[in-house]
């Protein structure tokens, strides 16, 4: 039997992550980038935003959105130097800083949740 490596998992969580930054970051970007500060609609007050952070299901909904989006950049940046550079020769360290980054990005969306709640 072959050694077992965390491969398939970092697969799915890239997977993950392309599908939710795919279809819910550009409904953000549109929102919260051109139709709210160009008027075509109204932009929410801050006592709604808090209102709406305050709900469990949302929180975990933009924590779940900013950690696999995280993941999945670690994943393709991480076959983008070690492919596309051919930088085989440092695939752990390429390794260990990618996901590090992730995972470090991931505290601070969740510190930065739990603060605003």
């Amino acid at each position: 039997m072959g050694r077992r490596t965390m491969e398939p998992f970092l697969w799915l969580l890239f997977s993950a992550g392309g599908v939710l930054s795919a279809l819910l970051l550009p409904v953000l970007v549109f929102l919260f980038g051109v139709a709210m500060p160009i008027g075509w609609i109204a932009a929410p007050g801050l006592d709604h935003l808090r209102g709406l952070i305050d709900n469990p299901l949302t929180s975990l909904v933009v924590l779940a959105l900013s950690v696999l989006s995280l993941f999945h950049w670690a994943q393709r940046f991480r076959y983008t130097l070690i492919d596309g550079l051919k930088l085989k020769d440092h695939h752990r360290l390429i390794n260990v800083s990618c996901y590090t980054v992730t995972l470090v990005g991931s505290v601070a969306a969740a510190v930065v949740l739990w603060q605003v709640r």
